[in-house]
């Protein structure tokens, strides 16, 4: 109890000294913890990209492959309204190895088309009513209607 007096600087009975020693630490306990940590934040589900651009134009139909030097194929384009990849058929003496052309996509404002195995063989780019590009060998071509 005396120990107890110094610390509340009051005479007090038993029952009201021990109440006081209660609040006291209490009180003590409560400020003597550190703030809770908030929780972990739920990391969200990143948002599904967007669906890939379609051609600026419909691609199917039959299209000339033409190379620098005169050397020139026709190919059959298939595809559905709004699709961004689609299927090739060439015909015969297509310049370089166009003749394994068999798939196109539409990726980044550039058609790509791809041989049987799924290599890009040419990368062209939408000039008004037809692609300019190169072939991965570097020769420039274009393809038109």
């Amino acid at each position: 109890m005396i120990g107890l007096r110094r610390l509340t600087g009051c005479n007090a009975s038993g029952a009201t000294a021990v109440a006081a020693a209660i609040m006291l630490v209490a009180f003590a306990g409560c400020t003597a913890r550190p703030p809770a940590e908030p929780p972990p934040a739920v990391s969200e589900v990143p948002p599904a990209p967007p669906p890939p651009t379609p051609p600026p134009l419909d691609l199917a139909g039959k299209w000339r492959l033409s190379a620098a030097g005169g050397t020139s194929c026709v190919m059959t384009f298939g595809d559905s309204p709004g699709a961004s990849e689609g299927s090739i058929a060439p015909a015969g003496g297509c310049p370089g190895n166009f003749f394994t052309s068999r798939k196109w996509t539409y990726e980044h404002g550039a058609l790509i088309i791809h041989d049987h195995k799924g290599q890009p063989l040419a990368e062209l780019s939408f000039a008004a009513d037809h692609f300019e590009g190169r072939g991965t060998n570097g020769t420039a071509l274009t393809l038109s209607r």
